[in-house]
């Protein structure tokens, strides 16, 4: 066999694993949207009462439905639009989150990225007496802060790695320790608001949380995806990431900032949602194969899982119980697996 057959070969060989695993991209991608668009339909359609598609539809088109109208209209749309877009949010961050800092357990909720937005919301909330666009504020700025304070501390010849995490999980107890201290301090009036901080919560959900979420989503998705080729060449370490080109801290600023931005007004219209940012990235991970990037798949299942979660928690347990819960009851058993895998390892998750 010569050079040029033995080149030729491993060029065939190279470019049908392009197009495998462009193919099962394409195919996790589209059964991820019929997953999610069909979720969405059945929450607008099943309740209390039972509306038609056909219903459903003329209730978004700005028809009056009799009945429908309202139930659909003002309170299964905006909540279930409330729940899909958090959903996105929290699958995205984490999965930035992850796949920068190469670990699964570099979750926003468990770094202390939600937790302080949560703080800053429950201060708004119960202390400043502010209402839910001044809360969006204040909780993006302490999820910004918080986040950067993390970086700046884990920083040493570059910020990523077991550092980050280590003092975001620290950063997180004190973070709950103030979310604590604030609610014992809250009228009976506040806490009930401020309790949604705690376990994510869709109910009372309305188009004033939905709105800045859409606009967040909007500007904080397509900055994401259009660094997502670098976050994938970062999973690969810092030192090959600027051998290729990457302005790694310049990114990873860029990256942090975006990522904490949608993860903050997730949190200030729905709460800090367990285990989503957790749970995303990983599945979406093992769904694409070990290249290419998660980001775009974590989002949808972020937002397919927080959409059933809420569904269940509604209307399939018998009692109603915050999303945040169902959620909950998930994501635990996969962290106790991860700290297991840990263990036995040796350190390496």
């Amino acid at each position: 066999m010569t050079a040029a057959s033995v080149q030729q070969s491993t060029l065939d060989l190279v470019t049908r694993g392009r197009a495998r695993r462009a193919r099962r991209r394409v195919l996790v991608t589209s059964i991820l949207v019929i997953a999610v668009a069909a979720t969405y339909l059945v929450s607008l359609m099943v309740g209390q009462s039972f509306y038609s598609p056909a219903e459903v539809w003329g209730v978004i088109t700005g028809q009056l439905v009799p009945g429908a109208s309202f139930t659909v209209g003002e309170l299964r749309l905006p909540r279930s639009t409330v729940g899909l877009l958090a959903g996105a949010c929290f699958g995205i961050g984490g999965a930035v989150f992850q796949t920068m800092l190469r670990n699964p357990l570099a979750s926003p909720d468990i770094i202390g990225i939600n937790a302080g937005a949560s703080a800053a919301a429950v201060v708004g909330i119960v202390f400043l007496s502010l209402d839910q666009t001044p809360v969006a504020i204040l909780a993006t700025v302490g999820a910004l802060v918080t986040a950067l304070s993390i970086y700046l501390l884990a920083y040493k010849d570059g910020g990523a790695g077991a550092r980050f995490i280590l003092i975001g999980i620290g950063v997180a107890a004190i973070f709950n320790s103030v979310v604590a201290y604030v609610l014992s301090r809250a009228a009976e009036w506040d806490l009930q608001a401020a309790m949604r901080w705690i376990t994510g919560n869709l109910n009372g959900a309305s188009w004033n949380e939905a709105v800045p979420l859409a606009v967040a989503v909007v500007i904080g998705v397509p900055v994401i995806l259009w660094l997502s080729r670098d976050l994938e060449l970062m999973r690969l370490g810092d030192d090959t990431a600027a051998a290729l080109g990457v302005p790694v801290e310049r990114r990873r600023v860029m990256l942090i900032i975006a990522a904490v931005t949608l993860l903050a007004f997730a949190t200030a219209a729905a709460g800090p949602i367990s285990f989503v940012a957790f749970l995303a990235g990983p599945i979406a991970a093992r769904m694409l194969g070990p290249v290419g990037s998660p980001v775009l798949v974590a989002g949808l299942f972020g937002a397919l899982l927080v959409l059933v979660a809420d569904f269940v928690g509604q209307y399939l347990l018998g009692l109603r119980l915050p999303v945040g819960v169902v959620t909950g009851v998930l994501g635990a058993p996969y962290l106790i697996f991860l700290l297991i895998r840990s263990s036995r390892s040796g350190g390496t998750l």
